[in-house]
């Protein structure tokens, strides 16, 4: 772990320095070039710093099910929440090097389990181990309470974030996971 950061402390490094060798000063456009808006305040580093775990967490919960669910269904779903989440993940921490805050550690999500909807070791464990139709219930009702937690956290970026892109990214966390949130309710009905 140590490597990486001194790694990317010695590109950073890099990075500036190569930038002071060119001729042309750098124009205020070059920052939406790499897709991030530069106004932000304290909600949007928080909602950012927060949902990188929270999502981390989803990812890994998601993973379990190619080996473990029983119904391709839940299946499916899994892998959809993996296919979606991973991609915020990195618009994410893009926004947060972009902002010049702190980027969590891909070991985090555990130690954060007081997070509104996150898991902590006891209930992983108990998906880690669970397999079949058990595993399929278990993950589903886990999964809601995590989108309802996730769903949450959007919420207050709404209303305290000002940040153009994580206000958008917060609105389409709470499409996604609502409309999710309602089919793993039919498919523990069903």
């Amino acid at each position: 772990m140590r490597s990486r950061t001194v790694g990317g402390l010695l590109t950073v490094v890099a990075l500036v320095l190569l930038g002071a060798c060119t001729s042309t000063p750098p124009t205020p456009a070059a920052a939406p070039a790499i897709g991030v808006d530069a106004a932000h305040g304290p909600a949007d580093v928080a909602f950012a710093t927060d949902m990188i775990p929270h999502h981390q967490q989803a990812v890994a919960m998601s993973r379990l099910a190619d080996t473990r669910a029983a119904a391709p269904r839940v299946k499916a779903l899994a892998a959809r929440i993996e296919d979606e989440q991973g991609p915020e993940i990195e618009q994410m921490t893009a926004m947060l090097t972009a902002w010049g805050a702190p980027v969590p550690a891909g070991d985090q999500p555990m130690a954060m389990s007081g997070m509104p909807g996150m898991m902590g070791p006891q209930e992983m464990a108990d998906l880690v181990g669970a397999s079949g139709p058990t595993f399929d219930r278990a993950f589903l009702t886990m999964m809601i309470a995590h989108h309802t937690g996730a769903v949450q956290m959007a919420q207050t970026e709404l209303a305290q974030g000002t940040n153009p892109q994580a206000r958008r990214l917060a609105q389409a966390i709470i499409a996604a996971q609502q409309a999710e949130i309602a089919e793993m309710r039919g498919l523990l009905q069903g």
